[in-house]
């Protein structure tokens, strides 16, 4: 059931970026400070940024040695003879 939910998750969020996307097709460009970048479609932004979020959420818990599927096994303990 959990498999299902994690696969579920980031498909509502491609069509949700999908839909988005093509409502806001007019060109963006991002400030920072001084810095300016080119003009892209606000959906390519945001599917950049999504993309980008993944990518880090997936780093840190390589880092971390977390895995979320997996519940932390105890030793049973058994009773001495």
């Amino acid at each position: 059931m959990i498999r299902l939910v994690l696969a579920l998750v980031p498909a509502v969020w491609v069509v949700a970026i999908a839909i988005v996307a093509i409502q806001n097709a007019t060109p963006v460009s991002i400030r920072l400070i001084t810095l300016q970048s080119i003009e892209i479609p606000f959906g390519v932004l945001l599917a950049f940024c999504a993309a980008a979020g993944m990518v880090a959420a997936a780093l840190v818990l390589l880092v971390l040695g977390g895995n979320p599927l997996r519940s932390p096994r105890h030793k049973s303990q058994r009773p001495g003879p």
